[in-house]
């Protein structure tokens, strides 16, 4: 016997379920597709079916599950346990802790999906065994969760952490926040996009210019051809981790990490990423405060929202 926790990382495409023990392993998972339309209700009835089925096909009771964390992108009232509204799944105002507890008949939390992917890396990923962290993820946004004192924080409206609008760039883009120039329109796949478009836009010769008139290009094309030395697509790059490196800076000085943990697709790039972003960091923070500041890529993946919800409820973790 032991005790079990499962997270759910629930997205506007799929929903990832996974069975961790109470250090964090993650034994199991599964995904199953979201179904948005369906409604709220069906979505909760085919998670807590997914949860018992999950726990079984590890062979694992459910008097053993003590606990089910969800992670959900979006605006959560996390006192209530509330959806009030997500990205790309039309479900407002949903009770949702409480409808999986009556299915269910365990505990369960909510937070936002950005933070309990830092908490996967906080208990058992890049930043096991750190009290003070930041992940960023640099996918089609960019998200962020950070951890304090061995505790995630959300600060007094649960917002803490949304560094992907923090406004880099004085009347810049529009961000789909609302605002203008956020490191999101910069440094996050879009971002990326938008900038190699650009240039090839204004005349700039690179051979990203067929991907980008053919309408395929991505930031996969653009890091190869950084790789190969085109100047267009290292602009491209330095332009995104310099405003990374701006912020990361800031938040250098706001919580003093230990260390930045950089996840998402975008970080696939490796070191033609990390290297740059490194040297930024360097240019940009104060050396004082800055030094030892650890630079890493995410270790869990996809893992990471799993790992993460399931922490919610697990002892021992820094929601513990």
């Amino acid at each position: 016997m032991g005790e079990y926790f499962i997270g759910i990382d629930l997205g506007g495409t799929s929903i990832k379920l996974g069975i961790t023990d109470a250090t964090g392993h993650l034994l199991h998972k599964d995904e199953m597709p979201t179904r948005p339309a369906e409604g709220a209700k069906a979505g909760m009835e085919r998670m807590a079916a997914g949860a018992r089925q999950l726990a079984e096909s590890a062979g694992i009771a459910w008097g053993d599950v003590k606990g089910l964390g969800l992670g959900a992108p979006g605006f959560l009232d996390l006192a209530e346990g509330k959806i009030l509204r997500l990205t790309n799944i039309p479900w407002e105002n949903v009770p949702i802790r409480d409808g999986l507890q009556d299915l269910l008949g365990i505990p369960v939390v909510i937070d936002n999906d950005a933070n309990v992917a830092a908490l996967g890396e906080a208990w058992s990923g890049a930043g096991a065994g750190l009290t003070d962290m930041v992940l960023i993820t640099l996918g089609t946004g960019v998200g962020g969760g950070v951890i304090a004192g061995g505790r995630l924080i959300h600060g007094a409206g649960g917002m803490a952490g949304e560094v992907g609008h923090i406004p880099v760039e004085p009347g810049g883009v529009p961000c789909g926040c609302g605002q203008q120039g956020c490191l999101e329109t910069i440094s996050s796949a879009t971002g990326l996009v938008r900038l190699a478009t650009a240039a090839v836009g204004a005349g700039r010769a690179t051979p990203l210019k067929s991907d980008v008139e053919a309408g395929t290009i991505t930031t996969r094309d653009i890091v190869n051809a950084a790789r190969e030395g085109d100047p267009v697509a290292l602009e491209v790059i330095d332009t995104a981790v310099d405003a990374l490196a701006r912020v990361m800076a800031i938040l250098t000085l706001v919580n003093n990490p230990a260390a930045f943990v950089i996840g998402g697709g975008v970080s696939g790039a490796g070191e033609t990423l990390f290297t740059p972003l490194r040297r930024a960091f360097g240019r940009h923070a104060l050396p004082d405060v800055a030094r030892g500041v650890q630079i890493i890529p995410a270790q869990l993946g996809n893992d990471a929202g799993m790992i993460g919800a399931a922490g919610l409820t697990a002892k021992g973790t820094m929601m513990g």
